[in-house]
């Protein structure tokens, strides 16, 4: 059961958002502000930090600033009730995941918690499940059963990239960037030819497929 933090300095907040959690079968610790979170987490595994920004003694800035530049890569998601681009740009510069404004829709945090954790494990694991399938990052390979296929490495960190994040659409030049680097001469093209390729390699494979979106890019998506 993943642990989480709620680091909030109003009680009723902090009631609130532990009832919900609670409620969505996470354990849950609480904070008044950065310096008694700070403690939490060095007397308790937590798994990911959900935390208001305005608080006395240290805000939600300076704890994540705090925990980035101590290497602490812990998922962190803001609540805030300051909605203007400026104060999320701030948050996203410090270190946040995730910044989403008060008042809170439930549904929409939890989902975002799910996200978070789930992009964590990948992280940590460097691998991504996909039903009996395994992407191994370390090796570069796909197996299921007792198949396992090699991949070169640009095919594979395309997969793993569009697997990581199954139904969202990247767009060719997205992909270029990210696989090939911004400042790769190769044409945005080349996307397009190895997509190609791993959607022949895995075409009978029923776990997963990759679709073309016409005229935006491309997306993975998982069929179990």
């Amino acid at each position: 059961m993943f642990h989480i933090l709620v680091v909030d300095d109003d009680k009723n907040t902090r009631l609130l958002l532990k009832a919900v959690l609670e409620n969505a079968n996470y354990t849950v610790s609480t904070a008044t502000n950065g310096i008694d979170a700070l403690e939490v987490m060095d007397k308790e595994h937590i798994d990911l930090v959900v935390l208001d920004i305005m608080m006395p003694k240290m805000d939600g800035y300076e704890l994540t600033k705090t925990l980035r530049e101590s290497q602490n890569n812990l998922p962190i998601l803001m609540i805030s009730a300051k909605q203007l681009p400026q104060d999320k740009h701030k948050g996203f510069l410090v270190g946040t995941d995730d910044y989403i404004t008060k008042p809170i829709d439930d549904e929409e945090m939890l989902y975002r918690i799910k996200a978070l954790l789930r992009r964590a494990k990948i992280a940590n694991e460097h691998k991504i499940f996909v039903g009996s399938v395994v992407l191994d990052y370390d090796s570069l390979t796909v197996s299921r059963g007792d198949e396992s296929i090699e991949l070169p490495q640009k095919e594979f960190l395309l997969l793993f990239k569009l697997l990581s994040y199954p139904g969202k659409i990247f767009t060719r030049i997205q992909l270029m960037d990210e696989i090939w680097g911004a400042e790769s001469e190769t044409g945005w093209e080349t996307v397009t030819v190895h997509i190609g390729r791993l959607r022949k390699r895995f075409e009978n494979w029923d776990e997963f497929q990759i679709e073309a979106v016409r005229g935006l890019g491309y997306k993975a998506v998982k069929k179990i």
